[in-house]
């Protein structure tokens, strides 16, 4: 649940910037008045009111799909980014051992598979939690100790 919460909020923020962005454009490039505007004023008014409303159309897509981007490689329990990637599979045994990456969250919470080969359509990562992979690493090693 947490994790979804913190898509929404990045997500409200996203909008307020572009709210405060597109507010900033409507003071900087206020409409012309009806009397006395010229078809110059009333045109360059239109191209540059395009332009920039163009120019946030894209930056609005850009944010959002790097939000989006961002929330993918993150930790479902404690939102931090994801690290150690490591490459498995290979590209010469497509039908036996798919290539793909593996991240996993520095504390143990799990690990996130994604598809580098996408053959039969858009594979979505495959996120596995695991409880608690550090106490079984201890405890593994505390055997060997004879502990």
């Amino acid at each position: 649940m947490k994790y979804w919460a913190f898509l929404i909020a990045k997500l409200a923020l996203v909008a307020i910037v572009l709210a405060g962005t597109g507010l900033l454009i409507e003071y900087l490039l206020p409409a012309p008045k009806a009397s006395g505007a010229t078809i110059y004023t009333v045109a360059t008014h239109g191209i540059n009111y395009s332009l920039a409303m163009m120019v946030q159309a894209l930056l609005a897509l850009g944010l959002v799909w790097a939000t989006i981007w961002d929330q993918r490689y993150r930790c479902r329990t404690c939102l931090r980014r994801l690290r150690m990637p490591i490459q498995t599979g290979s590209w010469t045994a497509v039908l036996f051992g798919a290539p793909h990456t593996e991240y996993i969250c520095t504390y143990g919470h799990g690990t996130l598979k994604v598809a580098e080969l996408q053959i039969t359509g858009r594979q979505q990562p495959d996120w596995e939690p695991h409880e608690d992979m550090w106490k079984e690493l201890f405890s593994t090693e505390d055997t060997r100790r004879g502990r």
